[in-house]
């Protein structure tokens, strides 16, 4: 019975030095030339199984075997020599060397056993892109590429190594539609060469549109092995969570009021003499959710740095009830109520040493509430953080636990726990689910509704189209550092509609993208 399978993981718990069980007892098969999904929440154990596969961790107890070969996969070298490639979330390219020096890095063919054979390496790439119908431009400087293309260049590059069983971590999370069903076609066409695949993802829809079984992990175990044609998606929300998880938010209709938020004929120009930003101007008034859609690197993270303080646009002007902002540090920007999700919630959310109330009380700390003189009234701080771990549901034994011991969807409610309370007028919310469970998600996406229709004006940055479909009131798509179009209501857009503005395909005149003014 073993021939039929790609990967065997018998038995395989994973203990922590700390004494964090990640995974119990769990089992984990793949057939070849099948594409499996795997699922859970955050913190279910997903991610150290799958490293564990690759070699980048060992496990305590179990047995592993690729093709019936039991095996020990002591370091990803090994596992690449097994034939295991692993395509992750955040792409691992170089992005100042060409697409074709990137395919060979670690494995660069030389002339004369000293110089780079930069043919020879154009030749592999061209070879392998026309081989598995991925099509890349080999000369490409991979910061010039757009993102799908990088998707396929790591896809080839693991090909490139020899691998017949393909790790794919997230890999439409910053794709739009057109690319995405690409991306699945490219895959199908793996799959019908004998390739086999291992798919995580928290798209729902996409689990049951690309995959032939799944396995789905809750609390480090398994919940058993599906066939995807005969499960639902509320079922599988189900076995993740352990209850039904509303899919669809509830929306009460937005009644927005004044303005709050008032960007005109922003420009940024990026070290690099790039224009980012293109005479951006929009608004966004109390009461409504105004969301950003856009594939990632058209100009989303410099307008929120801009509206942040992390950047000063090189032109423009951006207010925030009637006062302008430029300039301001994220002190004085929070001292006029805006509050800031951001897109990595580890490089700027939290300090993940510090404890959760820390972490929760960081950006109040000087606030007479928490403070006795020189001292700080620990008492104020310990129930105000209890508090908010209680209101947010932070799964974690308590306040003072480091925040970095949380999984992604826990962290992320610690970041979102202190950002949404304390008295905000507006939330820039970037990328506020992604990477995180199902169950996580729910929770934000009906915070940030909750919110919006208690009066704060809120901006949605997201990849994730159904998310900022499903969330927004009104909608922005940009393109090139523009607004490539805007839509009043999400009701009747489609996202084969989006993808085409996405892409560039289709743009609005000036005088529709204007309306998003108000004026």
């Amino acid at each position: 019975m073993s021939e039929e399978y790609a990967i065997q993981m018998k038995g395989i718990t994973k203990v922590y030095p700390n004494g964090t069980v990640a995974n119990q007892d769990v089992n984990f098969n793949v057939r070849k030339g099948e594409i499996h999904a795997l699922m859970g929440e955050n913190g279910a154990g997903k991610s150290t199984l799958m490293k564990m596969l690759f070699g980048l961790e060992q496990p305590t107890e179990g047995e592993i075997l690729v093709n019936g070969e039991s095996v020990k996969l002591s370091s990803p070298t090994v596992a690449i020599s097994k034939g295991i490639g692993m395509v992750h979330q955040h792409f691992m390219l170089v992005p100042s060397l060409t697409v074709a020096e990137n395919m060979v890095l670690g494995m660069v063919p030389t002339k004369s056993g000293m110089l780079i054979d930069y043919d020879h390496a154009v030749q592999i790439t061209e070879e392998y892109s026309k081989r598995f119908n991925l099509p890349v431009d080999a000369n490409a400087k991979v910061m010039d590429i757009p993102v799908g293309m990088k998707q396929k260049v790591e896809i080839l590059k693991a090909l490139v190594r020899g691998a017949r069983i393909l790790i794919l971590d997230e890999p439409t999370a910053v794709l739009t539609t057109q690319e995405t069903t690409e991306l699945f076609a490219e895959l199908k066409n793996l799959k019908q060469q004998g390739y086999t695949l291992i798919f995580i993802s928290h798209k729902l829809n996409e689990i049951m549109e690309i995959t032939d079984r799944m396995t789905i992990l809750r609390g480090g175990r398994s919940m058993g092995i599906h066939e995807t044609k005969n499960v639902t998606p509320q079922e599988i929300s189900r076995l993740m969570v352990g209850r039904d998880v509303i899919l669809k938010v509830d929306k009460p209709k937005a009644e927005p009021g004044e303005e709050v938020l008032r960007v005109r004929d922003v420009e940024f120009v990026n070290e690099w003499g790039k224009k980012m930003l293109d005479k951006v101007s929009l608004s966004v008034r109390k009461g409504e959710i105004l969301g950003i859609a856009g594939v990632e690197g058209n100009g989303q993270k410099e307008l929120v740095d801009s509206l942040f303080g992390f950047a000063v646009p090189n032109a423009g002007t951006i207010e925030v009830q009637g006062v302008s902002t430029i300039g301001m540090n994220q002190r004085q920007l929070r001292e006029h109520h805006i509050s800031l999700v951001p897109e990595d919630r580890m490089l700027y959310g939290i300090a993940g040493t510090a404890t959760i109330e820390e972490n929760m009380i960081s950006d109040r700390a000087g606030d007479p509430r928490f403070n006795n003189g020189p001292l700080f009234n620990m008492s104020a701080i310990h129930k105000e953080s209890e508090q908010l771990v209680k209101d947010y549901t932070v799964l974690c034994k308590s306040a003072q636990q480091t925040v970095g011991s949380l999984s992604g969807g826990n962290i992320q409610k610690v970041v979102v726990a202190r950002e949404f309370s304390n008295d905000p007028v507006l939330i820039i919310a970037d990328q506020p689910t992604r990477g995180i469970d199902v169950g996580a998600t729910e929770f934000i996406r009906k915070k940030l509704v909750e919110l919006s229709r208690s009066g704060i004006a809120v901006l949605l940055i997201s990849a994730d189209l159904n998310e900022v479909m499903e969330l927004s009131d009104s909608l922005i798509i940009m393109h090139g550092g523009k607004i490539a179009a805007y839509f009043e209501d999400t009701e009747s857009l489609t996202d084969e509609q989006m993808g085409r503005y996405m892409l560039g395909i289709d743009h609005q005149s000036p005088e529709e993208i204007r309306r998003v003014c108000h004026e």
